[in-house]
């Protein structure tokens, strides 16, 4: 089963994005916390990241950052999704995601998206 990781400070959003997930067969962990995600990530080791960019404190696109420029971290897809921010502004950012997604969005749009980091990734993993 594959895991997702799902950071967002609304709890609302976490709450039905987790529920879409699971009946989609993936193992999901919701954070509502930004500030926990590299100890969520090294416990929890996800397949796909789902990162907001606005995290009340912290910005969404500074974690992707550090995510993709860490050793251990980078090779883990990540899709951001934003209601302020669209595709043009998240694509000139450094982080450079997998992918990106506007808010509100269609579940099936999301789920497609979702389906082809982890097929993707899993081409190229072995285990």
């Amino acid at each position: 089963m594959k895991k997702i990781l799902v950071v967002d400070d609304d709890d609302d959003v976490l709450e039905t994005i987790q529920l879409i997930l699971e009946i989609g067969g993936y193992d999901v962990e919701p954070l509502n916390d930004a500030e926990l995600i590299f100890e969520r990530l090294a416990d929890f080791e996800p397949d796909l990241i789902l990162l907001d960019v606005v995290l009340g404190k912290i910005d969404g696109r500074i974690i992707c950052s550090q995510i993709k420029s860490h050793e251990d971290t980078k090779h883990i897809p990540i899709l951001m999704m934003s209601g302020l921010y669209d595709l043009k502004e998240v694509q000139d950012m450094e982080c450079a995601p997998n992918d990106f997604m506007s808010k509100p969005f269609k579940m099936d749009v999301l789920l497609g998206k979702i389906e082809k980091l982890v097929n993707k990734v899993s081409k190229y993993n072995i285990n």
